[in-house]
């Protein structure tokens, strides 16, 4: 029992320690959101997929860049409409 307790309370700190873990009540799209945001960041830090994305594109890779930053705005457009339980 003591066992349970302890995975079950180290589960809830990780997920208010980290955004991106999601929780029992974490929309589909708040979870797209994070794993769009998460891939941006990603490609931002390794320089080589930068390189190759504004070869790719052929623009700078300071252009490529602003346009990663942009997209994590709104990853997947704005955020839907949660229906009223009333």
């Amino acid at each position: 029992m003591t066992d349970r307790y302890n995975i079950h309370s180290q589960l809830e700190h990780l997920q208010s320690k980290y955004i991106g873990t999601g929780h029992a009540d974490t929309s589909k799209w708040e979870w797209l959101v994070n794993q769009h945001r998460d891939s941006y960041c990603s490609y931002m830090g390794h320089f080589d997929l930068l390189n190759y994305f504004s070869v790719a594109e052929n623009e700078s890779k300071a252009r490529v860049r602003f346009n990663l930053m942009e997209k994590m705005l709104q990853p997947c457009g704005p955020p839907v409409d949660k229906p009223d339980d009333s």
